[in-house]
Order: structure tokens, then C-alpha cells, then sequence
């Protein structure tokens, strides 16, 4: 054999794994909520395996959007999905995790925690009814804290965004007037306030804007040292956000009664709940034209649910699915996920 030949057929071999490790690669998108904790999986799961996931974090409407046109493996939404746009759009979902969403302000002088929010104070100032940290209603609630007097800057998304949903649907809960003049959805149309793009965004202009409040995954108010408040949850009780409390807002989650797996958390009962707690969504097509693909996602997910994925998703202030749950979403795997004729998942 000449050496040229030689050359030509090592170059085809390394081609050809070259290709086969691209392959192996898994697409998302969505959700900016849950992107801290899915990039080190990514990093981790690569490590071990060899696969990457390729995961763009653009928001939860962006994400569902890019399911339903199929330029992605998964979607990612914090906003479940009904169960009949489910069924129109030929999707299934499961949650991989819970996370909170905490108010974060930028208040010179108040240390992180130290601020308490009630359901209506929180409500007022995104409706632009309170618009001072001095203003009575705070101060009333505030005791022996310094407040200024500051203007409140709003700091929302500008985005289609399941943050913005698990966030105004708790606020649709609280404020009659709130779910009446705005309503829960992943994009509304916002009273007041100034937008930035993603959780990244509103955490940015919050460090930046003095007297600003905005609201995010704890996960960025912990990475970018962002000041979170107290807030009161349904028996009144002034809670701060802890893996206790997102926890404890989990314990009467009914996940055997949820058609479609759609189940909202927010406002939950417990003298211990972290109010603005829900689960984050994964969405994939049922009858898969890559099912070797579908695969590789699967198992990507399937290793997520294990005891070292675990660990790190606590590690970042997430809180893992129980095991009865992650049962049912294999299960639901099996059932609904197939190249037309027999499962993808055994």
C-alpha cells in the first residue's frame, strides 16, 4: 500500500469519528430559568460520556417556538404546556427540576435578606402603585430598616419568558387586580418597568440601576451577588429563599393527577414555602424522524436524574425530581415517544 494511500484511508477514519462524535451531539433550547444548572450538566455529561449538549439559553417562548419548528432536539419552557397544545403540536414534557424565582433589589445599604415584600407590596410596585422605597406600605412592614427616598426603578424581561409566567401567574394568584389589568402569560404587557433580555438581562440591570427591584432564578441572584428579599407566602409567614423552603413548596404537588404532566406550584400552602417556586419543563416531539437522536437525549436526561447530576443541581440552589416522579416521566417516555411504530425508550 503507498503511503498516499496510507494517508487518504487514516484521514477517511478520522472523518468518519469526527463525524460520528458530531452526531452524537443533542440540541436545545429555551429557557433561561434552569441554564446554569443544564450548562454543568453539559460539562459533566461530555466528560463522561463524550456527548455535548449544545443548549441555547434564549427563553422559554423562543424555545417552544424552536421544539414546535423542530431546528432543535428539546425545548426548554418554565411555562408547561396544556395538555391540548400538547396534543396539537404532537409534544410531550417533563419537569427536570424546581427552581425559585426571588424579587432582587439594588437598595444602597440594605444587605441581602434583610427587606420583607408582601404579596400586595410586591403586586403594587410592578403595577407602578408604589413608586419610593419610603412609601408607607413598605416602610409599615419594614421596621428599624433605613429605607431611602429613592424612586423604585421595575425591572421585568423584555422577552418571551417562563420566568415572566411563573412570576406573573404568582402575581395573578395574590392580586385580583394584577390577573384582571395583566394576567399570567410568558409575555404581557407590563404596567411599568425598564426590560432586559433573559434572567441574564434583568440581573444586569439590577446591579446596575440604583433603586431597581427585578426578579430571577436564585441560581443568578447567588452567581451575580444580587440583593433577594423576604416575602410573605400564603400563611403569612416572611420566608427568605433557601432549598428548604423551594422544597417544602413541593410537598403538595399532585404530579398522578396532572394530565400532560401540567402542574403550576406557585402560591403553594406550608408555613415553610418559598411562594414563587415551580418546576422547569422539557418538551420533544412524540413521534421522532431521528429516533437515534431521541436517544441520545434521553439518555442525556436519563443520567440527569442520577445521584451525581443530583448533587449538582442542589449545588446550584435546584431541587430535584423524587423518584415516584421520575418513575412516571420514564414511564411517560416509553409510552409516548416512538419512531412511529416502537419506542424509542425501552
Amino acid at each position: 500500500m503507498t503511503l498516499a494511500r496510507k494517508l487518504i484511508i487514516s484521514a477517511g477514519l478520522v472523518a468518519g469519528l469526527f463525524t460520528h462524535a458530531i452526531a452524537a451531539d443533542i440540541t436545545g433550547a429555551g429557557a433561561t430559568f434552569p441554564y446554569p444548572l443544564y450548562a454543568k450538566w453539559a460539562e459533566q455529561y461530555k466528560a463522561k460520556t463524550g456527548t455535548g449538549l449544545n443548549y441555547q439559553s434564549i427563553g422559554s417562548g423562543g424555545g417552544i417556538k424552536q421544539i414546535q419548528a423542530k431546528t432543535v432536539d428539546f425545548g426548554a419552557s418554565d411555562m408547561p404546556l396544556k395538555p391540548e397544545e400538547l396534543d396539537k403540536a404532537g409534544l410531550m414534557q417533563f419537569p427536570t427540576v424546581v427552581g425559585g424565582v426571588v424579587p432582587v433589589v439594588n437598595i444602597p445599604g440594605i444587605p441581602a435578606g434583610q427587606l420583607k415584600l408582601t404579596p400586595q407590596v410586591l403586586t403594587d410596585i410592578y403595577l407602578g402603585k408604589i413608586k419610593r422605597w419610603n412609601d408607607p406600605a413598605v416602610a409599615a412592614i419594614n421596621g428599624g430598616v433605613a429605607l431611602p427616598d429613592q424612586a423604585i426603578t421595575v425591572v421585568r424581561r423584555s422577552d418571551g419568558s417562563g420566568t415572566t409566567f411563573v412570576f406573573t401567574d404568582y402575581l395573578s394568584k395574590v392580586s385580583g387586580e394584577w390577573k384582571e389589568k395583566v394576567g399570567a402569560n410568558t409575555s404581557v404587557q407590563w404596567p411599568t418597568g425598564v426590560g432586559g433580555k433573559g434572567n441574564e438581562g434583568v440581573a444586569n440591570y439590577v446591579q446596575r440601576i440604583k433603586g431597581s427591584i427585578g426578579y430571577v432564578e436564585f441560581a443568578y441572584a447567588k452567581q451575580n451577588k444580587l440583593t433577594h428579599t423576604q416575602l410573605q407566602n400564603k400563611e403569612g409567614v416572611f420566608v427568605q429563599p433557601s432549598e428548604e423552603a423551594f422544597i417544602a413548596s413541593q410537598a403538595g404537588a399532585d404530579w398522578k393527577s396532572a394530565p400532560g404532566m401540567y402542574l403550576i406550584t406557585t402560591n403553594a400552602a406550608g408555613k415553610g414555602s418559598w411562594p414563587i417556586a415551580n418546576p422547569t419543563f422539557i418538551l420533544m416531539h412524540k413521534k421522532q424522524d431521528k429516533p437515534a437522536q431521541a436517544l441520545e437525549v434521553l439518555k442525556f436526561f436519563d443520567w440527569a436524574y442520577g445521584a451525581d447530576a443530583d448533587k449538582t443541581a442542589l449545588d446550584l440552589d435546584y431541587i430535584p425530581m423524587p423518584d415516584s416522579v421520575v418513575n412516571m416521566i420514564k414511564a411517560n417516555w416509553k409510552a409516548q415517544i416512538s419512531d412511529g411504530s416502537k419506542p424509542v425508550w425501552k
